[in-house]
């Protein structure tokens, strides 16, 4: 028998787990999938806007691979953590394979980036998505302007969801605390700024169009700031999604100007072509964001031109890419972060690693969306079969679930996580809604504990 860890729930962990189920080279298989977290389904569940209800069913997909009968899902097990590195999870289980995603922000390296009211944006998605992580944390959305710095996918869901009328979002999974938040937000402008241009902004179209349909709100774009950008004059171009990005912020642009239609609540601003360079404010919190004027150097990126200018915000969201971080045991590259590997396998001085692999966000890097994790899944589990020979059988310590509690943990398996569902629907049926995530450790770890 080969017996499988894959860690990490999310869809490179459970694309991964499917990969190796759906071969036929290596018939006596067992996978255990294990997660730091007590729920499954990863960024699925804790990234993905409550309002993104299409994107959310993914989750039954994954759902299907874990409910495999050759499939173990093992949550509230800590990888890395003292008496179960990378040689003891070696001695339960034959291969392990590293999903864990990028885990952390990337810096701006700016003055002020750490001020009161400065925060990683993925910390503000982690608050309305319920992550037992942000429990403590607390948006009083007191501020009246809030500024996003990025133009990527996460930018336009925390700029859409500062935006959204609370109401609107009664009917999602969002915990009560962030929903009346929400309810109770002052935030009349936000402004999402990106240092280059509309044509080189990451976000999709379809994310970028819903700004637009925002009931009681204005989006606002500067024709003269789409004009700086050598593509915009003419995106034939540019590839799909970008020349549909342009065109629908060229119509916004060129709507007749005289003020907010009546009963508009909120406004967003679209800048361009701004690099922030420093975030301004102080013990009180922030106040503003100074900017630098870029423009197009004519090598695909940005220079400074010397003119600066500042955008009110009590409120900074920064939004700027995620960076992966090093795994107890695992070799790590800093300017990528990333673990070395090739096809997967784990390379230490460029010399693989007996039965230790990676997949997804910490294999590559934070590229590409939900599926392009299949193909990465596939090339990993590839690697990990043409190895299984030498691999099988060196496993010794028993039950890999009773290993695990010897180890010192206390794993949350599949009925556990059902029973966390149960109490999740019920509390959402008590507040007259539907179902509502539990916002914290103690009470997912509680109602896990009802299974047993």
């Amino acid at each position: 028998m080969l017996r499988v860890a894959v860690i990490g729930s999310g869809p490179s962990g459970v694309y991964t787990a499917q990969s190796l189920i759906e071969q036929e080279t290596v018939p006596d298989i067992e996978i255990y999938v294990l997660d730091r977290l007590p729920c499954p389904y990863g960024l699925v569940r804790y990234g993905v806007a409550p309002d993104h209800e299409k994107i959310k069913s993914l989750q039954n997909n994954l759902r299907t691979v874990l409910e495999h009968p050759r499939v173990h899902f093992v949550g509230n097990v800590e990888a890395g953590a003292p008496g179960l590195g990378v040689e003891e999870l070696r001695e339960i289980f034959d291969a392990v394979v590293f999903c864990v995603g990028a885990a952390t922000d990337r810096h701006l390296g700016i003055p002020g980036e750490d001020l009161p009211g400065s925060h990683p944006a993925t910390d503000f998605v982690a608050w309305y998505s319920a992550h037992p992580d942000a429990a403590a944390t607390r948006f009083a959305l007191t501020a009246r302007s809030a500024v996003v710095i990025g133009v990527g996918n996460v930018a336009v869901d925390v700029t859409r969801m500062l935006s959204r009328a609370a109401a609107e979002l009664a009917a999602t999974d969002m915990p009560h605390g962030p929903l009346g938040a929400l309810a109770d937000s002052r935030v009349e402008d936000v402004w999402m700024v990106g240092r280059r241009g509309p044509s080189q902004a990451k976000f999709t179209t379809k994310e970028l169009r819903e700004l637009g349909s925002l009931p009681g709100t204005e989006v606002l774009v500067r024709p003269e700031e789409l004009a700086l950008d050598p593509a915009y004059r003419d995106p034939a171009g540019l590839p799909a999604v970008a020349r549909r990005n342009v065109e629908v912020l060229r119509g916004w642009a060129e709507q007749p100007a005289g003020g907010a239609p009546v009963g508009r609540r909120r406004r967003i601003h679209l800048r361009f072509f701004l690099r922030p360079v420093e975030i301004l404010g102080d013990a009180g919190g922030v106040r503003a964001v100074r900017f630098e004027r870029t423009a197009p150097d004519g090598s695909g990126g940005v220079a400074g031109t010397g003119r600066f200018e500042e955008i009110e915000g009590q409120l900074v969201l920064r939004s700027v890419g995620y960076r992966g971080t090093p795994q107890p045991g695992l070799p790590f590259d800093e300017a990528t972060g990333t673990v070395p590997h090739s096809a997967g396998r784990v390379l230490r001085e460029g010399v693989p690693l007996p039965g230790v692999y990676v997949a997804g966000w910490i294999k590559r890097g934070p590229t590409g969306v939900i599926g392009t994790n299949r193909p990465c899944a596939k090339e990993t589990a590839r690697s990990l079969l043409a190895d299984a020979a030498a691999s099988a059988g060196r496993a010794t310590a028993g039950d890999p679930v009773a290993a695990l509690a010897r180890a010192g943990q206390r794993p949350v398996l599949w009925p556990g996580w059902l029973a966390i569902e149960a109490a999740e629907a019920a509390w959402g049926q008590g507040l007259g809604r539907g179902t509502v995530k539990l916002p914290d450790w103690e009470g997912l770890l509680e109602a896990a504990r009802a299974a047993t």
